[in-house]
């Protein structure tokens, strides 16, 4: 489905995580924040780009991303999630209604950018595969904190065949701007996961037999950064229900592989 069109569907109502549409077409997480905490979330990002690789900022008083013409940030993404003094109160299809004139928008690097281009080397897609969001989960790794902004990194997680890690790390590590290569294979313990069946964020996926976690930087960082830095206000995207953007997965590619 064109993006244009997906976005119409979540703008009519459509509530649905977004792995698996609009394949080619780069996805985005979204942070909103007001004025007086932008320039530390935005900050935030840029010292911690593995996680937070921003492509977009929209002004306050805007609402269309340069990346898909026509957009609204406040319509166009399946789900909200609205957030105060840190502390999650809502999550509805909308934010329109909540939306404030000061609010400065940020949009980050989704892993759902990649998942085509892993399928078509043979790397299952568990959370798709099922009808499920990707597992999420908060980690022991703390990113660097800008002013007020902190928070642990949040990764998400697709289980796989050891034989099949290396591909997985060459086709990610080409696009850094959707996260690039794992940030950890294997034991999930050593991220301070205690159960990889119990996700922090989306949905608990089957790991069988022979397979090992592999796990991604996530967009979702952000959404820890709030909880652990409890600024007044702030929106985001709920977890998996991504800004699906005009832009071809293939500008962000780098073949050359991630800079140093």
């Amino acid at each position: 489905m064109a993006p244009a069109d997906a976005r119409l569907k979540f703008r009519n109502g459509l509530v649905t995580p977004t792995s698996g549409w609009s394949d080619g077409y780069t996805q985005a997480n979204l942070i909103a924040v007001t004025a007086d905490y932008a320039d530390e979330f935005i900050e935030f990002c840029r010292l911690n780009p593995k996680a937070c690789p921003v492509i977009d900022i929209i002004p306050a008083g805007q609402y269309e991303s340069a990346l898909a013409p026509g957009s609204d940030i406040r319509t166009d993404i399946p789900a909200y999630r609205v957030w105060q003094d840190g502390v999650l109160t809502a999550e509805v299809p909308d934010v329109a209604a909540v939306w404030r004139d000061d609010m400065v928008g940020v949009l980050i690097g989704c892993s759902f950018t990649f998942e085509a281009a892993l399928a078509s080397e043979g790397i299952p897609l568990r959370h798709t595969e099922t009808g499920r969001n990707v597992p999420m989960y908060r980690t022991n790794v703390e990113c660097t904190p800008a002013g007020r902004i902190h928070g642990p990194m949040v990764v998400s997680m697709r289980p796989m065949l050891p034989e099949l890690v290396e591909t997985a790390i060459r086709v990610t590590s080409e696009v850094p701007k959707v996260h690039g290569s794992p940030v950890h294979i294997g034991s999930p313990e050593d991220l301070g996961i205690a159960d990889i069946n119990r996700p922090d964020f989306g949905d608990a996926v089957e790991i069988r037999p022979g397979e090992v976690p592999v796990f991604w930087a996530c967009g979702v960082t952000p959404q820890s950064a709030v909880m652990a830095s409890r600024p007044s206000f702030a929106i985001s995207h709920a977890p998996g229900h991504m800004f699906i953007t005009d832009i071809p997965e293939s500008t962000y590619r780098e073949p050359a592989g991630e800079p140093s």
